[in-house]
């Protein structure tokens, strides 16, 4: 075993995932391995606990707990092979690619990484995505399994810092469009509820949600965060259903789904957060529509605007509505041209 150390993070480093940068530094080290010293706090990031997936900055300090010699690493298992089928899916999501970047319009239920029992996705599928490149793109930010639209992927080391680093300080804009339950009053307006993460039921915490709670809750409440999220509703459906366009102001865990549905208006299909109910009445509350509307989750990652990370233009992604969503627009004669591109470039 080696004694604990302190490693600093280059600048050539910043911008990867905590548990990707400690597998390069110590091949020996497993996935579990390495998520049980973030729970248990034997990892550290500037003295302060820290998730596997987080990402790191130049000049961070990572306290690292003794780890088992490298010649005790267990066996490399070889990498799955990406199928042909998958390998032309994932090809056919592209929806821009240059030197430098991808972006791809991501099917519903294609998780982004793995985890929890999940061995088919975007992560895994990299390589069919590398074409001329010399290494496979890599992620820079997220979308839940459930959420489709626009994912961006960086082609090298060096851009996907630069991305990250945009992230970070909101230098991007994204815009969701979903269908909720009822219709939200006012038509346009911000949530902030902060959230924290509460447990889930299972045997290994499954199940686990984001909590909703008052901002002035935030600092007196562990591992909570603040959160905002601008809403805007395009057109509604009676009182029955409304779509929105979303802003995540902040980049929360589950945030536009625990938002809408703490203001009332869960989005349709959302069963974690609006509950299982087939039927909504109008009063708001409910996140299955019945008849033809789909149970699956209507939320979208529709547009992604941002400065491009190397020629330093402004690139504006778009992806189309999934079919599942389409089904619902055409259901309510919502028609997808008649949206304004941003909603809220007009509001006061």
């Amino acid at each position: 075993m080696s004694g604990v150390e302190t490693l600093t993070i280059a600048e050539d480093e910043a911008g990867q995932r905590l548990d990707r940068w400690l597998r390069r530094r110590f091949p020996q080290l497993s996935q579990g391995r390495i998520e049980k010293m973030c729970r248990k706090g034997e990892l550290r990031v500037d003295g302060g606990r820290i998730k596997a997936s987080a990402r790191l900055e130049t000049g961070q300090q990572v306290r690292i707990p003794p780890l088992p010699a490298p010649d005790a690493a267990p066996p490399v298992r070889e990498a799955l092979a990406v199928s042909e089928a998958d390998a032309a899916m994932i090809r056919v999501a592209v929806i821009w690619r240059d030197d430098h970047i991808i972006a791809l319009d991501k099917p519903p239920g294609l998780a982004v990484q793995g985890g929890s029992g999940q061995t088919r996705h975007v992560d895994g599928l990299a390589e069919a995505l590398r074409f001329d490149a010399a290494e496979a793109p890599r992620l820079v930010h997220r979308l839940d399994k459930d959420t489709s639209g626009v994912l961006l992927m960086a082609r090298s080391r060096a851009v996907a810092a630069k991305l990250t680093a945009a992230f970070r300080a909101r230098d991007t804009r994204k815009i969701y469009w979903a269908a909720v339950a009822g219709v939200p009053a006012p038509r346009m307006g911000t949530v902030r509820f902060g959230l924290v993460k509460a447990p889930g039921h299972g045997a290994r915490g499954e199940g686990e949600k984001m909590r909703c709670l008052h901002p002035d809750e935030v600092a007196s409440t562990p591992d909570a965060g603040h959160a905002t999220t601008d809403y805007a509703v395009i057109e509604a459906a009676g009182r029955r259903a409304a779509r929105v366009a979303l802003v995540p102001v902040t980049g929360r865990t589950h945030q536009l789904r625990a938002h809408m549905a703490a203001i009332g208006h869960p989005i349709v299909g959302d069963g974690k957060y609006g509950g299982s109910g087939q039927e909504n009445l109008g009063d708001g509350w409910g996140a299955q529509l019945g008849g033809e509307v789909s149970r699956k989750l209507h939320l979208h990652a529709r547009a992604l605007t941002l400065t491009h990370p190397v020629t330093g233009a402004r690139l504006r992604l778009v992806a189309p509505l999934p079919a599942h969503m389409a089904r619902t627009w055409e259901l309510f004669q919502w028609q997808p041209s008649q949206a304004p591109e941003d909603p809220f470039e007009d509001a006061p």
